[in-house]
């Protein structure tokens, strides 16, 4: 019996592994230190001033992560409602669950991960390395992947590198 359970929980594992191969990965030099790049993703001011027009962050494991891009909407229906914190080093990694877009219904019924590692180049310079995994497979999951390919890439990653260029100009 112990080993049938073993051998099952294992098959768990590897078909969990597969699911989740192909993550994405993105690296960026922020022009900012590791103490401004750090609240600009972890506190509520921070977040609005690159990422999203609200947010609701309680940083503790299990905590709310929840980013707004449409604030007035009602609950559900605001971005990423109901996110919660799975990680917090303080200055050097956050990770958190994140969902689907609505117009993908059924894998926004799931959770995936995100997580963001933070390092200080210099006092004003900060690698970001961002990792998004835990998509299922398929034909929705692979627009969905496709999806945060361009969010995180084109949209959300250039507009906090923009926003701390900003901040810096003369």
């Amino acid at each position: 019996m112990r080993r049938s359970f073993i051998a099952l929980a294992l098959c768990f594992i590897a078909s969990t592994a597969l699911a989740s191969e192909e993550g994405l990965r993105f690296e960026v030099v922020v022009p900012a230190s590791l103490d401004d790049v750090w609240n600009a993703w972890t506190t509520v001011d921070g977040v609005k001033s690159f990422f999203a027009g609200g947010a609701n962050i309680d940083l503790r494991p299990d905590g709310a992560y929840e980013i707004y891009f449409d604030p007035s909407a009602e609950a559900g229906h605001r971005g990423a409602d109901d996110m919660r914190v799975l990680l917090v080093q303080p200055k050097s990694a956050l990770a958190f669950t994140w969902n689907a877009p609505g117009k993908f219904p059924e894998a926004r019924k799931q959770r995936t991960h995100v997580m963001v590692r933070f390092h200080a180049l210099s006092a004003k310079e900060t690698k970001i390395v961002l990792t998004h995994d835990g998509f299922g497979e398929g034909a929705d999951w692979d627009a969905v992947r496709a999806y945060f390919a361009k969010a995180w890439g084109e949209v959300v990653l250039p507009r906090l590198v923009a926003r701390f260029q900003t901040a810096a100009a003369p």
